[in-house]
């Protein structure tokens, strides 16, 4: 048996454990402080850190790459400015070497004409009211063919081209071209042969062979005076071959300065003399003439009146006289003078 003090000590226990009540404990949680509390990102963001271009290096980089190719541009284009100037320079000495060459060759000058025996200064004869009848009725005339002679036929259409301010077209000037060379046949002035205004761009383009047929049936040495009318696109002008005076010239109402016009006619006066008399022609005693110190056009539209009175002036050795003042009334007086196929005199 146990000792009585063991057994009420016992007794006491199990009173005072039945009597408290039983207090669960509550599910211990891990402590969190807010120095590990997760940081949360949208999604835009996360894609965004992604990109190459929010990379603190990407400046650095992008710099790097972009000098580098302006780098080699300045590079490419201080080379292709040293060549520029290069081939400028090297230009520069062809063209001296070339101009050198064709003075001391074809002795080409710009010089003022020659003084000339002129004829009797007279003066222009005035049309009258019944040539102007005829010139009122040859611009409204109604599309048929106004004449047709020297195997071109002019139209209403041609003759409107010589009214206020217009552009002389190719039948008109070859016409009146072909007029000069007519009267040149009555023996009061020196033989005179026209080629076309078709004859010096297909001779500029191909040379003598694509115009070699061209004189077939012409002999242009037995002529004084050689007329070669220049169409330069929108220009123009005229050239002269006097067969008596050795001179190749010329005429530039506006002032130009075509030597190649001149080489060209060179080179194929040689050619054609060798095609037709058999043997080369010395040109060594010949000019070469940019002809200075002549009537200027005042507007853009007269260049073909000023080669159409160069070429009238110059077939009579008439000093030439005229001026931008006289381009109306030679507007009439051509017209008059294709209609009736009769220069007048002066």
């Amino acid at each position: 048996l146990s000792p009585p003090s063991q057994s009420r000590a016992s007794s006491r226990s199990l009173l005072t454990s039945s009597r408290t009540p039983t207090v669960k404990s509550s599910p211990s949680f891990p402590q969190v402080t807010k120095s590990r509390m997760p940081v949360m990102k949208n999604s835009l963001e996360q894609q965004l850190a992604c990109e190459e271009v929010y990379s603190p290096k990407y400046l650095a980089k992008l710099m790097d790459k972009y000098w580098t190719e302006a780098s080699e541009r300045e590079k490419q284009i201080q080379r292709e400015e040293e060549k520029k100037l290069k081939c400028e320079k090297e230009t520069e000495e062809l063209y001296e070497t070339i101009e050198q060459r064709l003075n001391s060759q074809l002795k080409i000058t710009q010089v003022a004409l020659p003084e000339v025996e002129p004829e009797d200064e007279t003066e222009m004869p005035e049309l009258t009211e019944e040539m102007m009848a005829v010139i009122r009725r040859a611009e409204r005339s109604r599309g048929e063919v106004l004449v047709n002679a020297h195997k071109i036929q002019i139209t209403v259409k041609d003759i409107g081209t010589l009214r206020g301010l217009n552009w002389l077209n190719d039948e008109i000037i070859n016409f009146y071209m072909q007029m000069i060379v007519t009267r040149s046949g009555n023996g009061k002035f020196c033989s005179v042969y026209a080629f076309t205004t078709f004859f010096y761009p297909k001779l500029k383009e191909g040379g003598h062979a694509t115009v070699k047929r061209w004189t077939k049936k012409v002999d242009i040495f037995s002529h004084s005076l050689i007329l070669v009318p220049v169409h330069l696109g929108m220009h123009w002008c005229l050239a002269t071959i006097d067969m008596a005076s050795k001179v190749i010239t010329y005429y530039d109402s506006m002032g130009g300065n075509n030597t190649n016009c001149l080489k060209c006619l060179a080179d194929y006066l040689k050619e054609e003399h060798l095609a037709k008399k058999g043997t080369p022609l010395d040109l060594a005693n010949w000019s070469q003439v940019i002809a200075k110190q002549i009537p200027q056009q005042m507007n853009g539209s007269d260049c073909g009146m000023f080669a159409c009175k160069f070429a009238e002036y110059l077939s009579r050795r008439a000093k030439i006289t005229f001026s931008q003042q006289d381009m109306p009334y030679f507007r009439k007086r051509m017209i008059y003078e294709i209609v009736k196929n009769t220069l007048l005199h002066p």
